[in-house]
C-alpha cells in the first residue's frame, strides 16, 4: 500500500532539509512542502486564505496518491495543531499507510538552526520567539515524536525509514 508520510514541527526544525533528503533516500516518492501552497506577497493568513491553501494541498497530495508511479508521498508542513493534521487526513480520498512524524528538537538547537537562517537572510529575527512558543503544542500531538538533537541527518533518515518499514 502507499504510504504517506506527514513531516511536521515547528518552523526551523529542519522539515525541509530532511524531506528534500528523504524524497531523494526512498523509492518512487514525491515531496509536497506545504510552503509552496503559500508563498504569496503579501502573505495573508485570514479564513479564506486558509481555506485556498488546504484545498491546494490536499488536491495535489490526492493527485500524487493516484499516480501508480509514486508509492511514498512525503508531506511537510508547520502543523501546530492536531485539528490541522486531522483536516489533512480527512480530505485523502485512497486508502494509504499514514505515518504523523513530529521532529523534535530542544531550545538551544532550534535557536541554532533560526539563527542560521536569520543570518543568511532566510527568516527574520522575530522567528525564534514565535518558534521557541510553539514548542509545546508539538508534545501533546498524537504523533510519532523524532528527536533530531545531536543526530546526523542520515540518523534521522534511517529512524524515519525504520517507522515506515515498521522495522
Amino acid at each position: 500500500m502507499k504510504k504517506l508520510i506527514l513531516i511536521n514541527g515547528t518552523m526551523g526544525a529542519g522539515k525541509s532539509t530532511l524531506c528534500k533528503a528523504l524524497n531523494k533516500r526512498l523509492p518512487h516518492s514525491v515531496w509536497l512542502d506545504g510552503d509552496w501552497c503559500w508563498m504569496a506577497d503579501p502573505f495573508v493568513v485570514n479564513e479564506d486564505t486558509k481555506a485556498m491553501v488546504l484545498d491546494n494541498i490536499t488536491y495535489l497530495l490526492n493527485n500524487f496518491i493516484s499516480q501508480k508511479d509514486y508509492e511514498h508521498i512525503i508531506f511537510c508542513w508547520v502543523m501546530d495543531e492536531a485539528a490541522i493534521i486531522n483536516e489533512v487526513i480527512s480530505r485523502i480520498h485512497k486508502p494509504v499507510d499514514i505515518y504523523t512524524i513530529t521532529l523534535r528538537l530542544n531550545n538551544e538547537t532550534l535557536t541554532k538552526h533560526l539563527q542560521h537562517d536569520i543570518d543568511t537572510g532566510k527568516r527574520h529575527a522575530s522567528c525564534i520567539a514565535q518558534s521557541l512558543a510553539r514548542q509545546q503544542k508539538y508534545e501533546c500531538m498524537d504523533t510519532i515524536k523524532v528527536d533530531i538533537d545531536d543526530k546526523t541527518i542520515e540518523d534521522i533518515l534511517d529512524e524515519i525509514e525504520e517507522i515506515i518499514k515498521g522495522e
